[in-house]
């Protein structure tokens, strides 16, 4: 995904199927998906290569080591900063000879021309593939574009040098900034066919760049919300323990929700009471008020905690 309407395309494509609501995150390249249990994961991501793109499920979270992040591993944009980079030293002697008169010299188009190909065909494949992928699904992107461009400047290129007279060893081409007809040579276009994937490759790096950057800060203050989940309570003085959570209807009736883990946030702390969170619990032997009963809590990340709970008279 490049942009809004990509973003737009994936959702409205996701939400064709019945019972599905998805919202896209541009910067971390991620779907949010809520779907019945009847749609598989294999459905959404079928649904969402229809649409002319690629998806995959979430990897499972990894521990963190060596105060390596979860997912900082390698250079996620290694391979296409190395595609820039030799589009960039083929594209520029191209773009010069093509603009610049006086540096042509003889049999100067035919270097530009061994120059191009290698752009127009490799620096370009990423558009060229999408492109291809999003006209089985019948859906044309700014990819689309980008491909015609270069196929139809290269094309007519490879026409003009060798069927056009563009070929000959003293042909010279003078820049100018408007369209001119007529003429015993055919024109070539290699700068064009060099020059837009060059500079949307490298709009796209620089995106890409800050798209990673503005997504590791959301995965940054993401991980501040919740660092660690209670996840059980046991104790010598009880044969089971549940934990619950009181529930509010709002017309004047309360319930308790059992729960399997409750949620800690960083540097919080836990308050039981029967109007948030609590404990029910089967007791071994009989209580009296004030007696003090050992519990053990337990997280699913932190070593188990040791407390104490005083037993009080309701409402006392």
């Amino acid at each position: 995904m490049t942009c809004a309407a990509c973003v737009n395309r994936v959702e409205k494509r996701l939400a064709r199927i019945e019972g599905v609501r998805a919202t896209v995150n541009l910067a971390t390249g991620r779907a949010r998906v809520s779907h019945p249990p009847e749609v598989t994961a294999q459905d959404l991501v079928a649904a969402v290569e229809r649409a002319g793109y690629t998806a995959e499920l979430p990897a499972p979270p990894r521990p963190v080591e060596d105060g390596t992040p979860p997912g900082g591993g390698g250079s996620p944009g290694r391979e296409e900063s190395q595609r820039l980079l030799i589009t960039a030293l083929l594209s520029v002697p191209v773009l010069i000879l093509s603009m610049v008169p006086a540096l042509q010299f003889r049999n100067w188009q035919w270097l530009c021309f061994v120059l191009a190909a290698p752009v127009a065909v490799w620096g370009a494949w990423s558009f060229h593939s999408r492109a291809l992928r999003g006209l089985r699904h019948a859906a044309a992107t700014m990819d689309t574009l980008v491909s015609l461009g270069v196929v139809a400047s290269f094309s007519w290129s490879a026409y003009a040098l060798f069927l056009g007279g563009a070929g000959d060893p003293g042909m010279r081409m003078p820049f100018s900034l408007l369209p001119s007809a007529g003429g015993d040579v055919a024109h070539i276009y290699l700068e064009a066919a060099v020059g837009v994937p060059l500079f949307v490759l490298t709009g796209r790096f620089l995106e890409s760049r800050a798209r990673r950057g503005t997504g590791e800060a959301l995965r940054s203050l993401a991980g501040l919300a919740a660092k660690d989940q209670l996840t059980g309570v046991t104790s010598p003085d009880i044969e089971k323990a549940l934990l619950s959570r009181h529930r509010s209807s709002g017309f004047g009736a309360d319930t308790m929700e059992m729960t399997g883990s409750v949620r800690i946030s960083a540097g919080g702390t836990l308050a039981m009471s029967p109007f948030d969170v609590s404990v029910m619990a089967r007791t071994r032997t009989g209580w009296e008020a004030g007696d003090t009963v050992p519990f053990v809590l337990h997280f699913r990340h932190s070593a188990p905690v040791k407390v104490f709970a005083v037993v009080v008279r309701p409402g006392g």
